[in-house]
């Protein structure tokens, strides 16, 4: 492969993992639309706890929100973390995604106070979060290492303040289980390097 062609495969993949962000994040924000018009009926898609009638709303609740500002509070980690993450690829991010919202999800269900309601991308976004900063070190890529240091520098504080079980409203349940998540799927969905061909005389 030339070094021309390499380039056109890197531009491409930042391409589609910018596409399918923005496309993502505009998802959200329809969403809340459809669900201000329709009187907050999406707000039902949220996860209740130990409710086994619930458990559908598993992935649902990842991408519905209550109100605008909590959209807007989602909205530019989801596309930061979501474009670093998805440029290793759009299927393992999809996969990764996947797994980080369904382990999420159960574990609110099964560990947040009762009578509670949760619902929100941010337990994806922990997820993400943790996903970036231990890959690079679970795959051995000096870049990795560097992309999740550098993420932990600017965002650290904020994803610490989440975690803290102090703040009113605010699922730190679902911020822990998605970073937990996260790191796990790092693990999971870590890239081994490529053994060198041999070559025989």
């Amino acid at each position: 492969m030339s070094g021309t062609e390499l380039e056109w495969s890197q531009s491409d993949r930042a391409k589609a993992a910018a596409k399918l962000m923005v496309g993502w994040v505009a998802l959200l924000w329809l969403l809340e639309v459809v669900d201000v018009v329709a009187g907050h009926a999406l707000d039902s898609l949220g996860i209740i706890p130990r409710e086994p009638s619930e458990l559908i709303d598993i992935v649902p609740a990842a991408f519905v929100h209550f109100g605008f500002a909590h959209v807007a509070a989602n909205s530019v980690p989801l596309l930061v973390f979501g474009f670093l993450a998805a440029l290793g690829g759009i299927r393992r991010f999809l996969l990764m995604s996947a797994l980080i919202i369904v382990a999420d999800g159960l574990g609110v269900w099964l560990i947040s106070p009762a009578h509670t309601n949760t619902a929100g991308a941010s337990g994806l976004i922990f997820g993400l979060f943790g996903f970036l900063l231990t890959s690079g070190f679970t795959e051995r890529r000096p870049l990795g290492i560097a992309v999740g240091l550098l993420i932990g520098a600017v965002w650290g504080t904020s994803i610490l303040f989440g975690l803290a079980p102090t703040q009113s409203g605010v699922s730190w349940q679902a911020h822990l289980i998605g970073l937990a998540a996260g790191v796990g799927a790092a693990f999971v969905f870590r890239r081994r390097p490529t053994p060198s061909t041999a070559l025989t005389s």
